[in-house]
C-alpha cells in the first residue's frame, strides 16, 4: 500500500515538472490516476465550486471476464483559482485506511506559488514549486495536430443541462484504418466530452475503445460557493518535506512552511 500511494505521488509530481505520467507508469490501474480532464490546466478565478467526481472503467476480456473500475475523488477551487483533490486507492483494490475516507490531497496554490502533496493517514505534507501552465499548451498542440487528421472527425453537439449546469458537447470520433496497428478491420474510439462555460472544465466525459474498454469520468453534487480556506493550505501538524525537481538530489531537510 506505502509503495502505491508513493507511486501515485510521484506521478502527480512527474505531472507538475512537464512530464506525462503513462511514460512512467505501465501499470494500467496506475494509469488511471494520472491526467484526468478535471486536472488543472490552467488558473481560473471567480469561480469556485466543490465537487464529487468519479472516473469509472469497463473492461471484457477475451474469455469473457468483466473488470470494472471506479476511483472517486472530491474536488474544490476557491475564487482565486486555488484547487484541491482528495482521493483514494481504493478504486483500485487497495484497502481502505482506518476510519475510511480520502488518503491524499493534492494542492495547487498559483497566490503562494507551491504545490502540497498531503498523505491524509500519515500526516505528512510535500512540497513542490508550483509551474504555471502555458497558454498554448501541449494538450492544445495535440488537438489542433489531431483536427488535420482525416481518420479523426470532430462534432459539435447541442448544449445540454449536466450535474446542474450548461455544458457544450463535442464527440471526436478517431478511426484506425485496418493494418495500421495489425487490426484486420477498422477500429473507432469515440470521445463525448461537455464542457462548462461556467466552472471553465470539463464535467463529463465518456470514451468506448474496443482495445480497453469504456470510460466514464463525471462531475455530481456540484456546489458553486466558497470552499473553506483551511483547505488549501498544509495543517500545522503535517510535517512537511521539499521536494525536488526529476535528477535533483534529496538532502533530508524539512522545507519551511
Amino acid at each position: 500500500m506505502h509503495t502505491l500511494r508513493w507511486l501515485w505521488i510521484a506521478g502527480f509530481a512527474a505531472t507538475l515538472y512537464g512530464q506525462e505520467p503513462r511514460a512512467i507508469f505501465r501499470n494500467p490501474e496506475v494509469r488511471l490516476l494520472g491526467a484526468q480532464p478535471g486536472r488543472p490546466r490552467e488558473v481560473v478565478k471567480g469561480a469556485p465550486y466543490s465537487a464529487d467526481v468519479s472516473t469509472e472503467i469497463n473492461r471484457t476480456l477475451a474469455d469473457g471476464n468483466k473488470i470494472h473500475q471506479i476511483v472517486t475523488e472530491r474536488l474544490y477551487r476557491d475564487s482565486e483559482g486555488r484547487t484541491r483533490r482528495e482521493t483514494s486507492l481504493t478504486g483500485i483494490g487497495i484497502p481502505a485506511p482506518p476510519g475510511g475516507g480520502p488518503e491524499l490531497a493534492f494542492i495547487d496554490d498559483p497566490v503562494a506559488g507551491a504545490s502540497y502533496v498531503l498523505d491524509l493517514g500519515a500526516h505528512t505534507a510535500t512540497r513542490m514549486p508550483w509551474r504555471a501552465p502555458k497558454s498554448d499548451g501541449p494538450l492544445r498542440r495535440q488537438l489542433r495536430v489531431r483536427a488535420q487528421d482525416f481518420n479523426r472527425k470532430v462534432e459539435s453537439l447541442a448544449r445540454q443541462t449536466i450535474a446542474g449546469l450548461p455544458a457544450d458537447g463535442t464527440r471526436i470520433t478517431q478511426t484506425i484504418p485496418a493494418g495500421q496497428i495489425g487490426n484486420t478491420l477498422p477500429i473507432q474510439v469515440v470521445t463525448e466530452r461537455w464542457y462548462s462555460p461556467d466552472l471553465q472544465t470539463v464535467i463529463l466525459e465518456k470514451r468506448s475503445d474496443p482495445r480497453s474498454g469504456d470510460y466514464i469520468y463525471q462531475w455530481t453534487n456540484i456546489i458553486r460557493a466558497e470552499p473553506p480556506a483551511s483547505l488549501f493550505s498544509v495543517p500545522a501538524d503535517f510535517p512537511l518535506s521539499q521536494a525536488l525537481p526529476p535528477g535533483g538530489r534529496a538532502r533530508g531537510k524539512r522545507a519551511q512552511q
